[in-house]
């Protein structure tokens, strides 16, 4: 079931503060970090059931999230959703955002329409692929100068 975003996007004002909390409203409409990063980190791109899709950009110093980006297709829903997952990102270490929940994103929405909720799930699992790519790109890393060091040694 593909979200609702004509319906969002043609629906007054008036019907969408019914809708949405204040916060969920506000993302949707004004998000944050919308864009791509050049140079990231690690990036993730996935596409739900709904058939939206998402992607998430990362960019990383010393296990921090210095900065986070994404794009979606998606409805309202994802909009705020994605937009709330790169705003909670950024100054935590790796550790810290792998805790990151589907609750976690939806509370600080302070809640989606019910139908809306799988696109909080969404966000995460696109966040945690985007810090597996970021994961393997380090380990991939690491494990070749270990093994270049035993080759040349």
């Amino acid at each position: 079931m593909k979200c609702e975003w004509e319906k969002f996007r043609t629906s007054t004002e008036e019907e969408k503060k019914k809708l949405y909390s204040v916060i969920a409203f506000k993302r949707a409409t004004e998000p944050k970090n919308r864009g791509d990063i050049k140079d990231a980190d690690g990036y993730a791109i996935l596409t739900g059931p709904c058939g939206d899709t998402m992607e998430i950009w990362l960019k990383v110093n010393n296990d921090l999230i210095i900065n986070a980006t994404f794009m979606t297709d998606g409805c309202g829903n994802s909009i705020a959703s994605c937009s709330t997952v790169t705003e909670m990102v950024k100054g935590k270490s790796i550790a810290e955002v792998q805790q990151i929940t589907q609750r976690d994103v939806l509370s600080d929405l302070g809640g989606l329409p019910r139908e809306g909720e799988h696109c909080a799930l969404l966000a995460v699992n696109t966040l945690k692929e985007a810090l597996n790519d970021y994961t393997h790109r380090n380990t991939k890393i690491s494990n070749h100068e270990t093994i270049v060091g035993k080759i040349i040694a």
